[in-house]
């Protein structure tokens, strides 16, 4: 399978603290990447290092072989929910999304539609994004994460503020995404569903990203 993304010797501080410290990771195509770790331990920070939303402090990042900062800023086709999207408040789900849409001219409004409701989002519901519910939000931006056809799908806490039965929704969107071959990078703090889709796990540990194998989790979990 073809390496999608490849890290080499990435580090990364904040002031006194280190996040990373020469860390090396490498992705294959198709392949399913959990990230776990405490609060704090640098997931987030590791998936907008990955996009290029910020530097590195040493190493390489490296997109379908492409150099982040030197062969591109930021990488294509990737879809990426990190953090809060920010959207206009007084337009409707659907209007941002085809905002958002139109910078690339990928997808037409009725590829829009249909990524909606995947995710039980009505793209008629003319409700203001203002005073959409933080479900709602989250639902939207996991839409504008994977509505483009994204080779690279890269979810930061893609369950947070959904219900039990969205979550379940969302699993299964995922889990077709990675039936059609999508890279797909995922941190939750619900171990349930990043077992049910990962093919491999990582914990951040000492600077360091550690394969969450069973040795681990059993170190993690044992009482």
């Amino acid at each position: 399978m073809n390496e999608i993304i490849k890290l080499k010797n990435v580090s990364k501080r904040f002031g006194d603290k280190i996040l990373y410290d020469h860390i090396n990771l490498t992705i294959t195509e198709g392949e399913c990447v959990g990230f776990i770790g405490g609060n704090g331990t640098g997931k987030s920070v590791l998936f907008q290092i990955m996009t290029g939303l910020i530097p590195a402090d040493r190493g390489e990042i490296l997109i379908n072989g492409k150099r982040l900062g030197k062969d591109e800023d930021f990488p294509e086709g990737v879809g990426i929910l990190i953090n809060s999207p920010g959207y206009i408040e007084y337009y409707s789900g659907f209007k941002n999304l085809q905002m958002l849409a139109q910078i690339q001219g990928n997808i037409s409004d009725e590829e829009i539609k249909s990524a909606m409701e995947l995710l039980g989002l009505d793209p008629q519901d003319k409700t203001k994004v203002k005073k959409y519910s933080m479900g709602m939000r989250q639902k939207l931006g996991i839409v504008q994460a994977i509505m483009e056809h994204q080779q690279i799908i890269i979810l930061d806490e893609p369950y947070n503020a959904l219900d039990f039965t969205t979550n379940k929704e969302v699993t299964k969107v995922l889990l077709e995404l990675k039936q059609e071959g999508r890279t797909i990078l995922l941190t939750s703090h619900q171990q349930g569903y990043l077992d049910k889709l990962c093919d491999k796990m990582y914990c951040i540990e000492n600077q360091k990203l550690v394969l969450f194998d069973e040795e681990k989790k059993q170190e993690y979990f044992s009482l």
